[in-house]
């Protein structure tokens, strides 16, 4: 049984003020939480239902595992319907920022992207057509909410994801920026270069002014409906498959 101050301290870091003071976040379910311990992250604590501790891999004597009832559980968990366990990682020191540059592959940039879901799927579909990073404005959704990591299903502990000042990134890059706008290029006739990046932007204001004077070749995905928008994690799914269409073509 969790005492209260336990309970208190998990409950916690709900909220992204104490994620950032304790430097933790969340991770439930026992599919992501094992994704992390096959990791380079830091699992400190596994709370778990004491039919499920069995199916956890073997653990180092530095990650301590606690048997948990439905009840605390449900008081610990950030779902409606809490999972079989729950685990507190560490978060990651900000990543050595030259490896995000685009030296020799496309990387994507996320300009404002608000919606949890959209983020947490984003980095799901990267991780699934094999990008390992993502850039993000300092305006988009933290990366370590509870609603993001559980949308990842796992997939954060294979991509790293730095948020920097934009602006500041890409007006001195020489390299290709490629921008999702309405009146762009039709994707499916751009000719993926090797290396240069790709910008997705906000699900209501899409790519900011200033980003969109930076972009170098707009590029659109044509439809053939009345709505006026396309979800944004839909776009970067679509823009990963043609990249890798092409890259499939020319091996």
């Amino acid at each position: 049984m969790l005492s209260k101050s336990q309970i208190s301290f998990i409950k916690s870091l709900h909220q992204k003020k104490y994620r950032k003071e304790n430097g933790l976040f969340l991770v439930e379910g026992m599919k992501s939480i094992t994704e992390f311990l096959n990791s380079q992250y830091n699992v400190q604590s596994i709370y778990c239902l004491a039919d499920n501790i069995s199916k956890l891999p073997k653990l180092s004597q530095k990650q301590k595992v606690f048997e948990v009832s439905d009840q605390d559980l449900t008081k610990i968990s950030t779902l409606k319907t809490p999972q079989e366990a729950l685990a507190i990682l560490e978060i990651p020191k900000q990543y050595d920022f030259k490896r995000y540059k685009a030296d020799d592959e496309l990387v994507f940039i996320l300009d404002g992207v608000q919606d949890p879901g959209n983020l947490g799927t984003i980095i799901r579909t990267l991780d699934w057509f094999g990008f390992d990073k993502i850039i993000c404005s300092t305006d988009t959704v933290e990366v370590y909410n509870p609603k993001v990591v559980q949308a990842t299903m796992g997939s954060l502990a294979r991509v790293k994801v730095v948020y920097t000042d934009l602006k500041e990134l890409l007006s001195t890059e020489t390299l290709p920026i490629y921008g999702t706008l309405l009146d762009g290029k039709n994707i499916f006739e751009v000719k993926w270069p090797p290396s240069g990046y790709i910008v997705l932007g906000s699900e209501g204001n899409g790519i900011s002014k200033e980003i969109k004077a930076l972009v170098t070749e707009a590029i659109t995905i044509p439809g053939a409906g009345n709505t006026e928008s396309l979800n944004v994690a839909i776009s970067a799914a679509i823009c990963c498959t043609e990249i890798k269409r092409i890259n499939y073509i020319k091996n």
